[in-house]
């Protein structure tokens, strides 16, 4: 994420003592696309692509940049 205004070495929430499971902050996939995009400064509510005559988008009808905003704190 660099040159997204992300800082280095950024962590955001925990795992499990095994790293198997996420305990703290948990983050939908559909949220960590939409503050991908984001950060690259496109809408992700306006990519979207065609599959058997419907418009799909990669954040489906979730998404939300929260995310963005907490990597982006100093």
């Amino acid at each position: 994420m660099a040159g997204g205004g992300v800082r280095g070495g950024r962590v955001i929430g925990g795992t499990d003592e095994l790293g198997l499971r996420a305990v703290d902050e948990k983050v939908h996939l559909h949220d960590l696309h939409a503050s991908i995009l984001g950060l690259m400064g496109l809408d992700h509510t306006q990519l979207t692509y065609r599959y058997q005559g419907r418009d799909f988008r990669l954040t489906d009808v979730g998404g939300s940049v929260h995310l963005m905003d907490k990597l982006r704190k100093a």
